[in-house]
């Protein structure tokens, strides 16, 4: 199955790796690798607040359909009905 957080920390240890491969001044590497633990923590937590968002609002859609198939369509209709003969009636 797919997980963000795998896909997130693969794409972070490739920078961190090219950082231990690239970066000779041992000041600089400390700094990007920090650099990149913040932005791997920032996106996590992007992606999780997404994701529950997504969530909530897939769960609230399927309760305002479930809300929307129990409204009796046909009594409602028999209601308006009603209204338009008896304001039909009393104009005549």
């Amino acid at each position: 199955m797919f997980t963000a957080d795998a896909t997130i920390d693969a794409i972070q240890n490739g920078k961190k790796t090219f950082v231990k491969l690239f970066v000779q001044n041992e000041t600089m590497a400390d700094t990007m690798n920090s650099f990149i633990d913040e932005q791997s923590a920032y996106t996590k937590k992007a992606v999780n607040a997404t994701t529950e968002l997504v969530t909530t609002v897939a769960q609230e859609s399927v309760k305002a359909v479930q809300n929307a198939t129990k409204f009796d369509y046909a009594k409602f209709g028999e209601g308006i009905m009603k209204a338009y003969t008896a304001t039909a009636s009393s104009k005549k």
